[in-house]
């Protein structure tokens, strides 16, 4: 299982990178709490509780972690609902600290997002947080189960022509981390929520990473 490093310690070699979107290159918390304490308190839930687990899952696979007795079609249709409610709202939606110039750094190498987000939610958030998008974008609509399982991030890495191994992924929550291990891949936590889920590196930030560009089209990523 790869070990943490200390954010002056580390210089990763990879091929390509797996970009989640949420807490890792937007900041949309505010959003994210918004919708789902008031989907809690719908559902007379804690919505302390309920903000422990929603972070990098699919709507609907919260749903079912959380209302575990309820069919599945209950959560599928809800989460629809939810996915609209929170595409159509931006308010305080922003990026993360470095997530500019770190998307700039990558423009010519190798990356993809890899998000639980939907298409819409996914293109919504990166706009309203003056985001580039990648050319590969991994969104819920094209997997078949949400984070930890690792279907997206190999995805993700099939589609930029790279082995699990070639890659590293940028995270920060729980499943995300969980997710990209399974995957066999390596992983850049971001953030507070990252910080005790065993990353390969942790940064507070995006502006505690460095992108060098290798002559033979690989690159290294200088943490701290």
């Amino acid at each position: 299982m790869p070990q943490s490093t200390t954010p002056s310690t580390a210089a990763l070699s990879a091929r390509a990178l797996l970009l989640d979107m949420d807490g890792t290159l937007v900041n949309s918390d505010a959003v994210v709490e918004r919708c789902w304490r008031g989907w809690a308190t719908r559902h007379g839930l804690d919505g302390d509780a309920v903000m422990k687990v929603v972070h990098g899952r699919q709507g609907y696979a919260t749903m079912a972690v959380l209302l575990p007795d309820r069919p599945m079609e209950q959560n599928l249709a809800e989460n629809r609902e939810l996915l609209a409610q929170e595409t159509a709202d931006v308010d305080g939606v922003l990026p993360i600290a470095g997530a500019p110039a770190f998307m700039a750094a990558i423009q010519t190498l190798p990356h993809a997002l890899v998000t639980s987000a939907d298409d819409a939610l996914a293109r919504t958030r990166m706009g309203a947080a003056g985001l580039p998008l990648p050319e590969i974008m991994v969104t819920a609509e094209r997997v078949s189960a949400s984070k930890p399982d690792p279907e997206g991030f190999l995805k993700g890495a099939a589609e930029l022509g790279f082995g699990p191994e070639d890659c590293v992924v940028f995270e920060d929550s729980a499943v995300g981390i969980a997710a990209a291990r399974a995957a066999g891949m390596r992983v850049v936590g971001v953030g507070p929520r990252a910080a005790t889920h065993r990353p390969t590196a942790h940064v507070d930030s995006l502006e505690q990473v460095r992108v060098e560009a290798t002559a033979d089209g690989g690159l290294v990523l200088h943490i701290g």
